[in-house]
């Protein structure tokens, strides 16, 4: 998922200088300090690892943290269950190549917010039908039954059709956690998939 870049500004680094304009630690006789740049027009601040680590953003998970990522993960499932019916259904090769693509990003994001979760154990219970149905962009059982059923030029059709609309609820669950959420791993996740995701969308509509 990537390093939480804000718990990185103020790294103790002991016994290293820092020899350019990031923060950085060097070692003095009693132990190691850090050297905090200062915003623009300010000077570097040295501080103590103890007065460092309470400086540092404080990026506890909250409730819209650990809704996104077990709804994402539920939603990316379903995205690799429909891009995996393309080989030997769809016409173009295009479609292919786009399951291809989506299942290639989708598939390591899972696996990244299954480690994310193992990390920060949510205080509530799993996913449940409710959260499955409200979740928007999903296809419904009836929705997947057509696609898995359809062949060439309907397969094609549908698939788009129904992708758009998933990556568009994938893109509207990305901007609520970025609105409510306070994980630095899980607003790097969203603004990922909101950048991925929308450029898909342009490019599903000007193939369909």
């Amino acid at each position: 998922m990537g390093a939480a870049l804000a718990a990185g500004l103020l790294l103790p680094l002991t016994g290293c200088q820092d020899g350019g304009g990031g923060a950085g630690a060097r070692a003095t006789g009693d132990g190691a300090v850090v050297v905090a740049p200062g915003r623009p027009g300010e000077q570097a601040r040295t501080l103590s690892p103890g007065q460092a680590a309470k400086e540092r953003p404080d990026d506890t998970p909250n409730a819209a943290d650990h809704a996104y990522v077990r709804h994402m993960t539920e939603h990316h499932r379903q995205a690799l269950a429909m891009s995996a019916l393309a080989p030997g259904r769809a016409s173009s090769d295009a479609v292919t190549r786009l399951a291809e693509r989506i299942a290639a990003a989708q598939g390591p994001e899972i696996a990244a917010m299954d480690k994310w979760v193992a990390l920060h154990p949510s205080p509530g219970a799993g996913a449940t039908a409710h959260d499955h149905a409200a979740m928007p962009g999903m296809a419904t059982e009836q929705q997947l039954a057509e696609l898995t059923a359809a062949r060439g030029a309907d397969f094609d059709r549908l698939f788009l059709k129904l992708m758009t609309a998933h990556h568009e609820g994938a893109v509207k669950m990305a901007a609520e956690a970025l609105a409510g959420g306070n994980n630095v791993a899980v607003e790097e996740l969203a603004t990922e998939v909101v950048a991925t995701q929308t450029a898909e969308i342009h490019r599903m509509r000007a193939m369909g």
